[in-house]
């Protein structure tokens, strides 16, 4: 018992040492003021007029010399066209494209992002959602501020915005491990992933790694795929400024909360095999940890050796958590880390069985 607890232990103080050790003591390398890359962002939009007008003004709005916003409307039934069309009268930097039709091959939001990036008329392309909104009027200069000769991917990061309730601060928490994971992975050179509502990439990215008539049946998941498919350990850096911050609207229930990660988490099967197998290894001894450690408690000779191990682990966590919650902006929720601990092994076991779901039909 108390060997295979030092095992899950072990594994526990790796990931928290070799990979997010690595957020928890990085440094943004400064960004120019002058970074003057012309820049096409792109927003896809499905009968959100709300968002539109609540959240568009923040990326069009912009202190950058060079920007296009392009906005895919994809069929929207509601008032979305006319408000495009007002809002192109007072934003010259916007550009509408409208789609009257359903692809028969791309589901999702496959489409219109593929329409949006052929709009582009720049070679660096910065995405989002419509239900974010920029942090700083300096996102576009934080995050084409990254771009380099070498660098052609940037992963950015997109926090829920803090609301009341515990569902709230378990989704703010929740965005922070993923967060933490993949930018960790990234500063490890392992990138595996990238969040669609703060993603960065030259465009030509996107069509050398076609990888969207590989999976037509996945509903999300299409920048991930993206990312794990392109990024390497020499095209790939991260943007962790609060300035290239983009914050979005959290979800208010816990149905609307568990059917947004169903479809999220079932494009994990789909990355390459060693992301996979670190990820799942990270994952199992997570799941494994408080069932031992209560194990080790009360049904061995060995309670002292469990405990010490328990706590070894847990102070090698606060330390990490400190000072990358500090990073990310979420340092109000490292006194609440080690319930949030404890509840995400209800959450990896109520996740387990959509990791092969494909059946979900709806991007918004």
């Amino acid at each position: 018992m108390l060997a295979a607890f030092s095992v899950i232990v072990a594994i526990q103080l790796f990931f928290f040492l070799f990979f997010f050790r690595r957020l928890a003591d990085n440094e943004q390398p400064p960004v120019s003021a002058e970074s003057n890359l012309p820049i096409s962002v792109i927003i896809c939009t499905h009968n959100e007029q709300n968002n539109l007008k609540r959240n568009l003004p923040s990326f069009l709005e912009q202190k950058y010399s060079q920007y296009e916003v392009i906005v895919v409307n994809d069929n929207s039934d509601d008032e979305t066209e006319l408000l495009l069309m007002q809002m192109e009268t007072r934003y010259p930097q916007l550009v509408v494209r409208h789609i009257k039709n359903q692809s028969q091959n791309l589901r999702g939001k496959k489409y219109p992002l593929t329409i949006g990036i052929r709009a582009a008329k720049y070679d660096h392309v910065l995405l989002t959602d419509v239900d974010c909104a920029a942090s700083s009027d300096y996102w576009i200069r934080d995050m084409a501020g990254m771009f380099t000769p070498e660098k052609e991917i940037i992963l950015g990061y997109s926090p829920f915005k803090s609301e009341l309730g515990f569902l709230n601060k378990f989704i703010r928490y929740e965005a922070f491990i993923t967060a933490m994971q993949y930018f960790s992975f990234a500063l490890a050179k392992i990138p595996y992933m990238g969040v669609g509502r703060n993603l960065a990439y030259r465009k030509q990215i996107f069509f050398d790694h076609n990888i969207y008539p590989k999976y037509p049946q996945l509903i999300s998941g299409d920048d991930d795929l993206l990312i794990n498919h392109a990024a390497n350990k020499r095209n790939t850096t991260i943007q962790i400024r609060p300035s290239s911050f983009v914050y979005s609207e959290p979800k208010h229930t816990w149905d609307e909360y568990w059917h947004q990660k169903q479809r999220h988490v079932s494009t994990a099967r789909y990355y390459k095999w060693n992301h996979r197998l670190l990820l799942s290894v990270y994952s199992a001894s997570n799941l494994l940890l408080y069932p031992f450690f209560l194990a080790c408690i009360f049904y061995s000779p060995f309670a002292v050796e469990g405990l010490v191990l328990f706590l070894t682990r847990l102070l090698v966590q606060s330390v990490v958590y400190n000072s990358a919650m500090k990073k990310l902006a979420v340092a109000d929720l490292f006194i609440l880390f080690p319930l949030m601990d404890l509840v995400f092994l209800f959450y990896y076991l109520k996740l387990l069985p959509h990791l092969k779901n494909t059946k979900l039909d709806r991007w918004k």
